[in-house]
């Protein structure tokens, strides 16, 4: 029977169907399954669930766990446990459970409903983007169910939510209406569609972040440090490793180009590591650096995501800058040229060397540059290292360093320092200030780009998936207004996620470029 605490209905887990559907089938019953997210019910969800119901005689409706949820880091605004009960309390349906997957295809696997019932928005498959309607069609399929397509008025959840409940600030919301007036979402996917066939190289640093998850114990009694109950790590491929992967999801065509330990003195150089890590559209071209490790950064993580302090596992804190780098400034020589785009996340641990910079300066087609401030090169790591860039990304101390100067306005600094590297595009991350792009081609031209992210778990990475993005778009002649937004958009995914565990998904941004958009 379906379950109640309090009087209030309770979504059921996708085990507790099994008796459930038993008993319907000794009974002699229809049962009919619909799926779906449920954010906000309204009447055309109602109409749906009632053609539905009249399919049989017992309606189980699914919905996708919250962590499934993939329209945005805004959804769903209701959990779970809220969307179930708003369903539970319309009479239509009988039973709700919650799916563990980014589908109901588990769901369908184990309650085999005889009617699976879809809304006509889903009859035309190829517009499925995820193509999971697909994969449910022929689950109930295989062991003869029906799969119907209801038709009635419908309504967008989406378009509900972004107009009448407050999810962004009010200064997101009025750039969100005024992108909507002037840019479809077919137009935005188009105008993203052209960086599928550039030929992009990726050059930095190769970093392993380690993430060590700990539960604080409070102050020692020996000393004053903290003490932690240490549970498990787990090591991601970052740095550059993390902008190329970034870049392979939407280009065809990628080079990775970084350094790895050269010495077996300092153990594992984790070549097969990150091998491993690589999307398949990115080729590696490693230089192995001799009386240099491979870069591990090792962070220790609170239940709550906080880092609790960074540990960077490497000599003398920075690689040597004075490995032999003959082998990578020929490869550069003879090869960076033929790149359509060269985009490099220098993060100031040694890799790339003064040599390499004037290469890459020299010859690089379309060249997109960040130079990252960080805890072992803080305070002479700057963007002045490059003598030019066609796009420059940088946060506000980044760009601050690099004009050496702590109070004049954002705007100012980042006009100077384009008209400085000659820069065509210079964009200033401000974390939840957003992100703003000054055009140097165009005189008192800038956007800004508000942040389009209301929850974060993890910043890290942030700033190389904005990147990665926009500097393909910037690269392949995009609009440079989408540009920003679709780097935006990038961060505000990336910030979602654990570190580095993996790239952005295209699945995931065009989903919710349609959610922001509605």
């Amino acid at each position: 029977m379906q379950k109640y605490v309090d009087g209030i209905g309770v979504a059921l887990e996708i085990e507790e169907v099994d008796a459930l559907r038993a008993r319907y089938r000794d009974q002699g019953k229809i049962v009919v399954h619909c799926h779906g997210v449920f954010d906000l019910v309204h009447l055309g969800h109602l109409r749906h669930l009632d053609q539905a119901k009249q399919e049989g005689d017992v309606l189980f409706v699914s919905i996708t766990e919250d962590k499934f949820v993939n329209k945005g880091p805004h959804r769903p605004v209701f959990g779970e446990q809220l969307r179930a009960e708003m369903l539970l309390g319309l009479g239509v349906v009988d039973h709700v459970v919650i799916s563990r997957a980014p589908s109901g295809f588990d769901v369908i696997e184990r309650l085999k409903p005889d009617v699976y019932v879809k809304g006509e928005e889903y009859e035309a498959s190829e517009d499925d983007i995820t193509q999971n309607i697909n994969k449910e069609v022929s689950a109930v399929e295989s062991y003869g169910g029906k799969v119907v397509f209801t038709h009635d008025v419908t309504f967008s959840s989406s378009q509900l939510l972004n107009l009448n409940f407050d999810i962004f600030p009010p200064e997101t919301t009025q750039y969100l209406n005024r992108l909507r007036d002037i840019y479809s979402a077919e137009k935005i996917f188009d105008s993203l569609a052209q960086v599928k066939d550039l030929k992009v190289a990726v050059l930095g640093d190769a970093i392993i972040d380690k993430y060590t998850f700990v539960t604080p114990m409070g102050k020692s009694a020996k000393g004053s440090f903290i003490t932690v109950k240490r549970h498990y790590s787990e090591e991601q491929a970052g740095g550059a490793i993390a902008v190329a992967n970034h870049v392979g999801q939407f280009v065809s065509d990628v080079t990775l180009i970084t350094g790895l330990g050269g010495d077996p003195k300092y153990g594992d150089n984790y070549e097969n590591f990150v091998r491993g890590k690589l999307a398949d559209t990115v080729t590696p071209e490693f230089f192995h650096m001799a009386d240099n490790p491979t870069l591990v950064k090792e962070r220790f993580i609170d239940p709550e995501m906080n880092k609790l302090f960074e540990v960077y596992i490497i000599e003398d804190g920075l690689l040597r800058r004075d490995w032999h780098d003959t082998a990578a400034v020929e490869w550069l020589r003879d090869n960076i040229a033929d790149y359509d785009v060269v985009i490099v996340p220098d993060y100031g641990n040694g890799f790339i060397t003064d040599s390499m910079v004037d290469v890459i300066c020299d010859k690089s087609k379309f060249l997109a540059v960040n130079t990252q401030m960080n805890s072992g090169n803080q305070g002479y790591h700057a963007i002045t290292r490059y003598s030019r860039a066609d796009f420059v990304a940088l946060n506000e101390p980044e760009l601050r360093l690099g004009c050496h100067d702590p109070l004049s306005p954002i705007d100012e600094l980042a006009t100077a320092m384009a008209e400085r590297l000659g820069t065509k595009f210079l964009s200033v991350t401000q974390g939840p200030k957003g992100v703003m792009t000054v055009n140097h081609e165009l005189a008192d031209r800038q956007t800004v780009v508000p942040a389009l992210a209301t929850k974060v778990v993890d910043r890290i990475g942030a700033g190389d998936a904005f990147l990665s993005l926009a500097a393909v778009c910037h690269g392949a002649g995009v609009d440079p207004e989408l540009a920003s937004f679709l780097g935006s958009v990038s961060a505000a995914l990336d910030v979602q996620i654990v570190g580095n565990s993996e790239p952005i998904d295209p699945i995931a941004l065009h989903k919710y470029v349609v959610s922001l958009l509605k």
